[in-house]
This record gives structure tokens, sequence and C-alpha cells, in this order.
């Protein structure tokens, strides 16, 4: 075994070179919506942080949700959590998986950006919802008796600004249509389904956005139409982008097997210089988000 690992490491490595210079090459001509991107998951947290000073506790709204999934309670609402976690680390994880193994079939710069692209429209739509009409939150903290469900008047715009990170993040009130935690489950879900290789993964990612649904429900997190209203917009943003957007390049075009570790590291050293010369020449132009 150390001696495989000996051999095998050095190619790992080279490859993980490769990789990292192909996919600075394409970060450089898509930097700004790279940048984009990650700007607006800023803003989009401090929407969220800002409605909660609007927010006013009142009675829980009557919910088919509520009526039919009993409530777990207040210390099982990590389960939502702990489940979405899982979803996010795994998507994460997934995109970077260029960089080890020999079958690929997306460029992680590539994807990212049009991730972003999804996230982006389904949250400013979220915000232009949330902020139209608040209900009174369903979840522990923000009902009527906590010290949480009311935000004193800030006292300095910085404290908007830095939006009370992490605590402001976790025990955010008023932004409940629609769900931030489906949004993302379903676009990472979506993206899987369209670029993802294994199919038994994308029945279970299906199955694992459902029981995230009910969990977020039964954790009264969120009213039942805060979960519906996600689950058509999120997919008809994802629907609506892909008509706009060119398609992105497939890089399992003639790879025939995965691997942890290329079968010729000079076969393919050589396969990733030429991609990088392709993009630097300009041709990555059609590949953009």
């Amino acid at each position: 075994m150390p001696v495989i690992f000996a051999r095998e490491a050095p190619k790992l490595w080279r490859k993980v070179c490769a990789e990292t210079s192909t996919e600075i090459s394409l970060l450089a001509g898509n930097w700004k919506y790279f940048l984009a991107g990650l700007v607006f998951q800023y803003l989009h947290g401090l929407a969220a942080h800002g409605v909660h000073y609007l927010h006013r506790p009142g009675p829980t709204l009557q919910d088919a949700g509520f009526f039919f999934l009993p409530e777990l309670g207040q210390d099982r609402t990590y389960l939502s959590e702990t489940l979405f976690s899982v979803i996010f680390f795994s998507f994460v994880l997934w995109t970077f998986h260029p960089f080890v193994f020999q079958y690929k079939k997306i460029y992680t710069v590539l994807i990212w950006c049009r991730v972003f692209a999804y996230l982006g429209v389904s949250q400013m739509l979220r915000i232009i919802t949330f902020y139209s009409t608040l209900l009174p939150g369903p979840n522990y903290h923000c009902r009527d008796g906590s010290k949480l469900a009311r935000l004193p008047p800030p006292e300095s715009a910085l404290e908007v600004l830095l939006i009370n990170f992490p605590r402001g993040v976790m025990y955010g009130c008023g932004d409940l249509i629609f769900s931030s935690h489906m949004i993302f489950t379903l676009v990472f879900v979506r993206t899987y389904q369209k670029y993802g290789t294994k199919r038994c993964i994308k029945q279970i990612a299906w199955l694992v956005a459902v029981i995230q649904s009910l969990l977020i429900v039964a954790s009264r997190k969120h009213y039942t139409v805060d979960i519906v209203v996600a689950w058509y917009t999120v997919n008809l943003v994802v629907f609506f982008i892909d008509q706009k957007l060119p398609e992105l390049p497939d890089r399992s075009l003639g790879s025939t097997s995965q691997q942890l570790l290329p079968i010729s590291s000079r076969d393919k050293d050589s396969k990733n210089r030429e991609e990088l010369n392709k993009f630097r020449n300009g041709n990555s132009a059609n590949i953009t988000t």
C-alpha cells in the first residue's frame, strides 16, 4: 500500500495542478459573474436581516402542513438543519470532483457561475415576496413572548450591514415566502439532475428534497405555502435560465471510465494543456454563463 501511494501520489498532484490551471483560466474570464453571485448572497442576507426589524409576532396562521405533520418540537429542530448541511456540503464536494476524478462532465467555475445565476434570480423573487406581505413567523423564536421575535432599532448602520452574523442568520424572522433552504436544495438537486452522471443519486436527491420539505414544516420553521411556492418558483427559474443561457460544455465526451487517477499521466497532462490553450486563445467565450 505505501508503495502504491508513493507511485500514484505524484500523478494525483500533477492532475490537481493541471486542473487548477484550467479552472484559474476560466475564472479569469468569468470572475465578474462569480463575484456578482457572491455579492448577491450577501445582499440577500442583508435583506432577510432587514425584514426582521419589521417583523411583528402574532398568532400562528392556520396551515394544512401543521395539521397533517406532527410538530417535532424545539429539541428536534436540528433535524432539518442537519439534512440541509448534508445536502449543501455534498453538492459543494461534487462540484470539485474534476480535481480528483478522471471522469468529469463539468468545469467547477462554470457550474458555480450557473448555480449563482439560479440562486440570484430565485432570491430576488424571494426578497420581493417577503417584503410585500409580512407574516407572523411560526418558528419558536419568532412567536409572541420570545425576546428574539422583534429586533430593537439598530444603533448604527454597521449593525445592519454586519447582519449580526451568525446569530442574525440563524434566528431571523419575517423572511418567510418563500423558503431559502428550499431554494438552495432545489437548485442543487436540479443542477445535479442535469449535470450529474449517477442516476441513483439523482433519484435519492429528489427524495431527500421531499424529506427536507417535510422536516421544515414539521419543525415549524416555515408555513406550507413557503415550501410550495419554492417548489414551483425555483423549478421555473431554472427552466427559463437554461433556455436563455448557452449550454455548458460536456467534458465527459470521449471519457469511458471513472477512476481516481488517470490511466496515463502523460496523456492526461497533454489533454489539460490542450484545454488550457483553448481557453487562453479566447475560445471560452462560447461557454460563459
